[in-house]
């Protein structure tokens, strides 16, 4: 598993910390002075601090359009599965979750196919330190991993059919949902599919089983927590 740095500091960071925080990411023009994009369009939610962050792949076109993560068709089906857990409707999983991704701009269409183009791997590195210092800043107790490619960053290369319906800490090692805590060496990961349509991971009938488990997971963690 990658390293989390910042997720053991003292408290989370201030608001204002984060407002800087988003004002240097939105400026950041690093893969289109490489040549990876033919402009940078930093798409970033509104700079509050949450206890779940929600960590997707990239940007689509819609989101680089309106500047706000997940407001696509895909954004639309991940807002019925956080309603599932138990996060209300969408504005109300807005505020209650920060909703980020690995890369921050839109990397164009897939060039063969339907979907999105994934970030490659000298693009996930470029962005790299703008996910780290979100996590130093936000501090969350649960990341939500939605795809595979946020999936590796956090637990390394496992199939999704043997980690959605998990609940993981750091190593990655998988732990008891009643017994979890977010540890000094960083937050719980509960990792969800891809809601794009382009992913054909939930046309089987044991994959949208798992993905029932992890909202079911997920809204047992937020009663857990909210009771305490």
């Amino acid at each position: 598993m990658a390293a989390v740095p910042g997720t053991n500091q003292a408290r989370p960071g201030s608001r204002l910390e984060l407002l800087e925080l988003h004002r240097q990411i939105l400026g950041c023009r690093r893969c289109q002075v490489a040549g990876f994009l033919s402009h940078a369009a930093p798409v970033l939610p509104d700079a509050h601090r949450a206890r779940v962050l929600l960590v997707g792949q990239a940007p689509g076109r819609v989101e680089e359009g309106v500047g706000r993560p997940f407001s696509g068709r895909a954004g639309r089906e991940l807002f019925r599965w956080l309603e599932r857990a138990g996060l209300g409707d969408e504005e109300q999983a807005r505020r209650a979750v920060y909703l980020t991704s690995i890369t921050k701009c839109f990397p164009g269409p897939a060039r063969a196919g339907s979907g999105d183009r994934r970030p490659t791997p000298s693009e996930v590195d470029l962005c790299r330190d703008h996910l780290d210092r979100q996590l130093a800043l936000i501090r969350p107790r649960l990341v939500l991993t939605v795809g595979q490619l946020a999936q590796d960053r956090f637990l390394g290369r496992i199939p999704l059919d043997l980690a959605v319906g998990r609940l993981f800490g750091p190593g990655p090692e998988e732990v008891d949902p009643a017994r979890a805590r977010p540890g000094r060496r960083g937050p719980l990961v509960l990792p969800l599919p891809h809601p794009s349509g382009a992913s054909r991971w939930l046309n089987q009938l044991e994959h949208r089983a798992l993905l029932g488990r992890a909202l079911e997971l997920l809204r047992e963690l937020l009663r857990a927590s909210s009771g305490r």
